[in-house]
C-alpha cells in the first residue's frame, strides 16, 4: 500500500512513466490499486509514430490520474535505434527465439535512464518519492535498461542526486512491479484489475491506420502473452 506523506496525512503521490503500452498501463493500475495518487508522465521522444502517445492519453483518462503530462524530447538527433532513426524494425524473429539473445536494433540508447530522470525531476516538483516504471526482464527484448541491476542503480542515483533526498525529506523508491512477471502474468494481473487493453498500443511499426504489424518483437511478445493467458488481444492487427 502507499506510504503516507511525511509532511501531511494525505496519501503519497507517485510519478508513473506511461508509454501507452500494456505494461505501463498495468503498472499505473497497480500503483493506483496500492493507494498512490498517480501523476502520469509520457515522453514523446521522437519515436517512429504517435500511436502510443494517443494510447497513453486514453489510458491516463481511464485511470483518472491526478495529472497527465506529455514531455517533448527529440532523441532523433542522436539516432542509433530503429525507433528513432533510419534502421529497419526487425520482423518475425522474436528475441525470445534468438539463441544469441543479443540486444536488437529497437533498443533506444539510454532511453529508460532518460525517462526515469525526467520522472525524477517531476517527482521532486510535485513532492512524490515513489516512481513507477513498467520494465520487464522476462518476456522482453534483452534491453539493458529493463533489468533489476539498472533499477537498483538508478534508485541509488536518485538518492544522491536530488535536493529532496540530500536534505532528508524522504528517500526515493523506484517501483518496477512487472520486473519478474511473464507477459501472460502481466495480462492476467491487469484483467483482475479490470483493465481494458483495447486502449493500449505496443507495436513498434504500425501501419497508416494505426494497426499493429503483428511481426515485430513487441507484437510477438504481446500476442504470446495473450495466447498463454487464453485471451484474445482486443487491438487491431494488420492481416497476415
Amino acid at each position: 500500500m502507499a506510504r503516507q506523506s511525511t509532511t501531511s496525512t494525505t496519501t503519497a503521490k507517485a510519478v508513473v512513466l506511461l508509454s501507452g503500452g500494456l505494461d505501463s498501463y498495468t503498472t499505473a493500475a497497480i500503483a493506483r490499486f496500492d493507494g498512490f495518487e498517480c501523476y502520469a508522465l509520457t515522453v514523446s521522444y521522437g519515436q517512429r509514430h504517435a500511436c502510443e502517445i494517443a494510447a497513453a492519453g486514453r489510458v491516463a483518462q481511464s485511470l483518472k490520474v491526478a495529472e497527465h503530462k506529455i514531455s517533448e524530447l527529440d532523441l532523433r538527433c542522436f539516432g542509433g535505434s530503429a525507433l528513432t532513426g533510419d534502421l529497419s524494425v526487425p520482423k518475425a524473429q522474436s528475441a525470445c527465439d534468438s539463441p544469441a539473445g543479443g540486444i536488437p536494433p529497437t533498443y533506444v540508447p539510454a532511453r529508460n535512464t532518460i525517462l526515469l530522470s525526467l520522472g525524477l525531476a517531476w517527482a521532486e516538483v510535485v513532492g512524490a518519492f515513489d516512481i513507477f516504471i513498467g520494465v520487464n526482464a522476462v518476456d522482453y527484448s534483452g534491453y539493458p535498461d529493463c533489468r533489476a541491476d539498472f533499477i537498483t542503480a538508478f534508485e541509488r542515483l536518485a538518492n544522491v542526486a536530488t535536493k529532496a533526498a540530500i536534505e532528508g525529506q524522504d528517500c526515493f523508491k523506484i517501483h518496477a512491479p512487472l520486473l519478474f512477471m511473464t507477459k501472460c502474468e502481466i495480462i492476467r494481473a491487469g484483467k483482475q484489475l479490470g483493465l481494458d487493453y483495447s486502449l493500449t498500443h505496443s507495436c513498434y511499426d504500425p501501419d497508416e491506420q494505426g494497426r499493429a504489424c503483428g511481426r515485430c518483437d513487441s507484437c510477438l511478445f504481446r500476442l504470446k502473452g495473450f495466447a498463454e493467458a487464453n485471451m484474445e488481444d482486443p487491438i487491431k492487427y494488420v492481416p497476415q
